[in-house]
């Protein structure tokens, strides 16, 4: 017993050494990053987009405010903010790798075809969605549990509030 608790102190100790030695990426690596997969200009085109609906939203301020709203200095520092959150999460070797990936033509067809592959795939998901709502009220109204509207049917009581279930006893103490 003794024995497994030395080597599973000793794996412990190992991992978080491992993990403490390896080295957080540079601010540089990860703007290297963002740029080899396009992170400004997709931010910098949400930031037109929001600035579109802002101004259908607020009619009475001016095109112009929007034309400056939108500009590369905010983008810059979106990114500014998100480098820390990189750096917390990989590597100065995972940033490496993921360079090497998206530099390469595997990974510059992901960055082109990505959008286009999550839009379709939200429609799909939508479509997918409202079919097995379908189904779901199909066969609640087939069991009666609703109506033929889709609505619970009313019973003519009213509804019992809920009861709080009853604390547990606290655990005896040996």
């Amino acid at each position: 017993m003794r024995n497994w608790k030395g080597i599973a102190a000793g794996l412990v100790l190992a991992t978080c050494t491992g993990q403490a030695m390896a080295a957080p990426p540079s601010e540089a690596q990860v703007r290297q990053l963002m740029d080899a997969v396009g992170m400004g200009r997709m931010l910098s085109q949400m930031n037109s987009q929001m600035a579109g609906v802002m101004a259908s939203a607020l009619p009475c301020v001016p095109p112009s405010y929007w034309q400056g709203f939108v500009d590369a200095n905010a983008t810059n520092q979106l990114i500014g903010r998100m480098v820390p959150v990189y750096q917390k999460h990989f590597t100065a070797e995972d940033i490496d790798g993921l360079l090497k990936f998206y530099k390469s033509p595997l990974g510059q067809k992901v960055i082109t075809q990505m959008p286009a592959t999550m839009a379709e795939g939200m429609q799909v998901g939508k479509q997918w969605g409202q079919e097995r709502g379908q189904q779901m009220i199909t066969q609640l109204q087939s069991q009666g549990t609703l109506n033929a509207q889709g609505q619970c049917p009313a019973t003519g009581t009213a509804a019992k509030p809920a009861t709080p279930a009853p604390a547990p006893a606290p655990a005896k103490k040996k």
